[in-house]
């Protein structure tokens, strides 16, 4: 008896600990009927670090990227000035659903890429990636910032 409860007590522990392995800032993970994918991210959760984003840099790792997160939902528009990494762009809403991807944008371009109203996150990978793995509207992300409110994919 005492075995079965020990025994059950290490799966209750090793579950929590996987479970919160993936809720991590530094991770997000992203699924819907194409399958899953996890990218390591820097969070850039302020006014300065979100107008600086990704610019300047030579090179993202394929399996890395950048989340934006905003106070509170609301329109936004990226542009790719000083950017010289080919980027999707994955606009969310408050509770981690993808409301629109933008594919491919284009180094130093300055056209607007409207993410619609509503937008609480965005998730910036290198270009093409969401196409490749199928990611579009309706994808679920889980990450931490989305425990504030009702997440669709929680922690």
């Amino acid at each position: 008896m005492i075995r079965r409860i020990a025994a059950a007590l290490l799966l209750l522990l090793a579950a929590t600990a996987a479970r919160a392995e993936v809720c991590r800032a530094d991770l997000v993970e992203l699924r819907g009927d194409w399958g899953q994918a996890r990218f390591s991210v820097e969070v850039a959760d302020d006014e300065q670090e979100r107008a600086r984003g990704l610019m300047f840099r030579d090179s993202l790792p394929r399996g890395a990227g950048m989340l934006f997160v905003y106070d509170h939902p609301q329109r936004v528009a990226f542009w790719m000035k000083n950017t010289r990494i080919p980027l999707d762009m994955i606009f969310l809403d408050r509770t981690g659903v993808v409301t629109r991807v933008h594919v491919g944008a284009i180094p130093g371009d300055l056209t607007a890429i409207d993410g619609g109203d509503g937008v609480f996150a965005v998730l910036e990978i290198n270009g093409e990636l969401a196409r490749r793995y199928g990611i579009g509207p309706g994808t679920v992300m889980r990450h931490p910032v989305f425990a504030g409110g009702p997440a669709a994919w929680p922690c």
